[in-house]
């Protein structure tokens, strides 16, 4: 098994992980070890911002993996981030203490602001990292497990599972908007101050978080990769082009489409607690379905099934929102429409797709 994944671990997958490590290592040190005069100094805040687009990399190879290589378009991954950020910023929470506005010890000041008299049950044992990481996978995991048993076995699939995922991620938004959900309702989860013991500000803990994001990222690729070049990938690729064939050759597409889903989840959820404290804040905009519809087009125009370039697309794509919102930011959803139309018309198979189309292909079954 561990020899046919590095045979099949081609140039351009290999390119990408060494990038990765490079990165991870190369900025933090540019960051913290060269002086702020010095023009190959990286400030702070970029640090933090190249970490949320890295964050939202490892988002879209989720995506890329249940949409790119077994057709399941989820218009609803990013519940599965937010619930990962929502985890981790209920572990940020309780780590303020008595450093809050209003100094109580347990409640977090929006609680203390709304005469809550107890910490709900849902908040419990958050104050251990240990416990939020585990949330941070599992919840999204038993929501993608629940929701895609009912879905699969029932054999919803194209146009109408695409619609029922993107109900699913706004009936969490309406939900978490909620006061009386007990998370922060619709200004949501801030003003962070410690996560392990150390400052969430410090630009050693910026780097850090950088870094980790990097390596989450890679291992996110790897283990999606090993998923695709196995024979378990090769069945999902068969339920992509032909679902119907699949089943009567005697496979049990549901089981397949279930697990790749909750993997898929769980690595989102992984990406939303990554995501969390580089921002600084979690809050229910973070369910709103025109985020997992701009996760679709990260992967469109970056290259569907082909991994690499759902990271790329996201990175590019989310480096051209930046720029735009600051320099155009009444034309950004235009540019962003814009952007979806030309690469449907004249790069259906994205950029990198079109690039593995013209120089050779990588062998990894992606879409076709």
């Amino acid at each position: 098994m561990i020899a046919f994944f590095f045979r099949k671990f081609d140039r351009m997958a290999t390119g990408f992980v060494i990038l990765l490590a490079a990165i991870a290592i190369l900025v933090p040190v540019l960051n913290l070890a060269v002086p702020e005069g010095s023009p190959f100094h990286i400030p702070t805040y970029l640090v933090s911002l190249w970490g949320k687009y890295l964050a939202f990399a490892l988002l879209a190879v989720a995506l890329d993996l249940v949409w790119g290589y077994c057709g399941i378009l989820s218009l609803g991954h990013g519940a599965f981030f937010a619930l990962g950020g929502y985890a981790m910023g209920m572990y940020l929470m309780r780590q303020i203490g008595t450093r809050g506005v209003y100094a109580d010890p347990v409640l977090p000041d929006f609680m203390v602001f709304l005469n809550w008299k107890e910490l709900p049950f849902t908040w419990y044992f958050f104050d251990h990292f240990a416990y939020a990481v585990v949330m941070v996978v599992l919840v999204p995991s038993v929501l993608a497990l629940v929701f895609g048993w009912f879905a699969f076995r029932s054999r919803v699939t194209g146009v109408y599972l695409s619609i029922i995922t993107q109900a699913l991620t706004y009936a969490l938004l309406l939900a978490f908007f909620r006061n009386d959900m007990g998370f922060g309702g619709n200004n949501g989860l801030t003003d962070f101050k410690d996560i392990l013991g150390l400052s969430v500000q410090a630009p050693t803990t910026r780097a850090a978080l950088f870094a980790l994001t990097a390596v989450f990222l890679a291992l996110g690729f790897l283990v999606a990769r090993a998923i695709v070049v196995s024979r378990f990938g090769q069945v999902l690729a068969a339920i992509r082009d032909a679902e119907s064939r699949t089943r009567f050759l005697g496979y049990r597409v549901e089981r397949y489409k279930l697990l790749v889903f909750v993997v898929s989840a769980a690595m989102a959820g992984i990406a939303g607690a990554l995501y969390v404290p580089q921002v600084g804040i979690i809050n229910p905009s973070e369910f709103a379905p025109s985020n997992s519809i701009e996760a679709v087009i990260w992967v469109a125009v970056g290259g569907r099934g082909t991994l690499v370039g759902a990271a790329l697309g996201a990175v590019l794509v989310n480096f051209a929102k930046t720029w735009l919102t600051g320099m155009l930011p009444e034309f950004w959803l235009y540019g962003l429409g814009a952007l979806f139309i030309l690469v449907t018309l004249f790069l259906p198979k994205g950029i990198i797709g079109a690039l593995t189309s013209r120089f050779g292909r990588p062998g990894d079954g992606g879409a076709q």
